[in-house]
């Protein structure tokens, strides 16, 4: 299937924000439909979706007032709504638990389900693991919550599923990509990362993570996670907390595999914004740049997974603890 141009995309996610209700029952004692400024929406989150393949999909929750859903776990009801040109009546498609992804840093809670919460107090996404929709096209996502004080609140969100990965996917070759790393020549600092503009004195933190490129860990056959962010410019908030808490498994697990730290950003200004050729290279398409980006690369050099936006650190450090020592 051709994919669709950006426009249409954003036009749907338009509608689906229009579209997002909240449901209650009042004949059962249940309390009354909130008013407007205490609905829920939903924003599709995911990057890329494939169809046919597993996927992880994202969503984030939030009222008009700027509280955001946190907490617990949410259900997801698919449906596919047909293709540009053929256009479908809702066709009833899979479902699933989605559990909250609270960005790194931020004080996890015991509370079991969901609530509405300051983005001072909790901020994050719901994630839905191994989602196979089966037709390339338009689909629906109703996310259904059942929330902390009894009532029942529900949003949907409409997004493309791809017949093709437009962005590096498990099981292609891994780009063999020469990335700014602590040895590049003539860039600044803040082009091998950004975080160099606000750590004092210049300096790139987290050296670790700037050693070395994915070429030459593809080279020498070594696993890697490349993490692609900016977490200065990042436009979601997530990128920076991302970033450090990959930092911090590159130093747990530095026998297990090579991290990488792909700034997007050469140059960044209000009036011009350079990238930096790695980061164009894997995740800039059709104008726009999406970020974060996790990729594990395995020893043979072909893409094992990636994780898009806000990212599971709990499983990736699981594969990391599967994975054998390096020699």
């Amino acid at each position: 299937m051709k994919r669709p141009p950006a426009t249409l995309i954003a036009t749907l996610l338009a509608f689906a924000l229009l579209g997002a209700a909240c449901t209650s029952n009042d004949s059962n004692g249940t309390p009354p439909s909130p008013s407007a400024s205490q609905q829920m929406q939903a924003f599709f989150a995911s990057y890329e979706v494939l169809a046919g393949r597993p996927n992880r999909i994202e969503v984030g929750l939030m009222r008009a007032d700027q509280r955001s859903l946190s907490y617990g776990t949410v259900e997801f009801r698919f449906s596919y709504l047909g293709t540009q040109q053929n256009p479908s009546t809702p066709q009833t498609g899979p479902t699933a638990t989605a559990k909250f992804l609270l960005v790194p840093g931020m004080q996890a809670s015991s509370q079991p389900k969901p609530t509405f919460t300051l983005p001072t107090v909790a901020r994050g996404v719901y994630e839905a693991e191994n989602v196979t929709l089966d037709q390339p096209g338009f689909w629906n996502v109703d996310v259904v919550a059942n929330l902390a004080d009894g009532s029942t609140q529900s949003a949907s969100a409409k997004f493309d599923a791809a017949a093709k990965p437009s962005y590096p996917a498990p099981g292609q070759k891994a780009l063999k990509t020469q990335n700014l790393t602590m040895a590049s020549k003539g860039v600044p600092a803040s082009a091998i990362d950004s975080r160099a503009l606000t750590g004092g004195k210049g300096a790139i933190p987290d050296p670790e993570l700037h050693q070395t490129t994915i070429a030459d860990v593809i080279a020498h056959h070594e696993p890697a996670f490349v993490i692609f962010s900016t977490p200065v410019y990042c436009i979601s908030k997530f990128c920076g907390p991302v970033t450090d808490s990959i930092a911090q498994l590159a130093k747990q697990y530095s026998d297990k595999a090579v991290f990488i730290h792909v700034e997007i950003y050469k140059k960044y200004t209000q009036q011009k914004k350079v990238i930096n050729q790695a980061a164009a290279d894997w995740v800039y398409r059709n104008g726009d740049v999406t970020e974060p980006w996790l990729f594990e690369i395995g020893s043979d050099g072909r893409i094992v997974d990636r994780w898009q936006n806000l990212i599971d650190l709990q499983e990736v450090q699981q594969v990391l603890q599967k994975l054998p020592a390096m020699h």
